[in-house]
């Protein structure tokens, strides 16, 4: 009896220790499946990251294709018709766009389909622009050639010249050459290029801003505000002889 019961206690100990073999066993199966299975998961995770389409590639050809011709389907309107054969417009009505700044002509397109720059046929004409149109035409009309021009008033030409390079130091005035560099190239990027420009639409756009019909530029704004009629004239004449 004491033999059969020892026997008992030897295979109730051997299946204890079989069972707590197998659980261990079993959890160090998951533990490596586990294991296993985070590389795996990883992968899976960057897949699910979203991609970001990367910026369209300004194309100065399509620009050119539109600004020459328009676009029908979409109602737009050939740029050509107003600012000329590569951006040289033949009268003071339409700005001279040639070897402007790429950045300043896309802004100016955009604020106009904004509404934050106020002309009636800009805003129309741009209304139909998408943004990649504004980038893809500012792109061709920067490669074209500088317009020259020449400064017509011969009695204020000194007047002009000193607020140009200069400025009005008691009015609080700053040098245009400042920021539009000494030669009207402007800087670009930042601001426009004045050298060859109408003297008459120069002289508009200062007015337009020290009245408040312009607003899309906060500087100008203040500068113009402390200009006069002949003084704002003398620099816009001294500004188309610039080259």
């Amino acid at each position: 009896m004491r033999q059969t019961s020892q026997i008992s206690k030897l295979t109730s100990l051997s299946a204890s220790l079989a069972a707590s073999f197998f659980l261990a066993a079993t959890g160090f199966s998951s533990a490596v499946s586990a294991s296993d299975a985070a590389p795996a998961a990883a992968p899976m995770a960057e897949a699910a990251k979203p991609v970001v389409p990367g910026k369209p590639k300004v194309d100065a050809a399509a620009g050119e294709a539109l600004y020459s011709n328009g676009d029908a389907s979409r109602g737009v309107t050939a740029c050509l018709t107003c600012h000329g054969p590569k951006g040289q417009s033949a009268t003071a009505t339409w700005p001279k766009l040639s070897a402007q700044h790429a950045a300043y002509t896309a802004k100016q397109l955009k604020n106009f389909k904004e509404g934050t720059r106020a002309n009636p046929v800009m805003m129309g004409m741009a209304a139909t622009l998408t943004e990649q149109d504004m980038q893809n035409i500012a792109a061709y009309l920067a490669k074209q050639p500088a317009s020259q021009g020449v400064a017509q008033n011969k009695e204020t030409i000194e007047l002009g010249q000193s607020i140009y390079r200069g400025g009005i130091a008691a009015k609080g005035v700053p040098a245009c050459a400042a920021c539009h560099s000494p030669t009207g190239a402007g800087i670009p990027s930042q601001y426009p290029r004045m050298g060859g420009q109408w003297a008459e639409y120069n002289a508009a756009q200062l007015l337009a801003f020290r009245e408040g019909t312009r607003k899309n530029s906060s500087q100008m704004t203040t500068i113009a505000t402390k200009l006069s009629d002949q003084e704002m004239k003398a620099v816009a004449d001294y500004m188309a002889g610039l080259h």
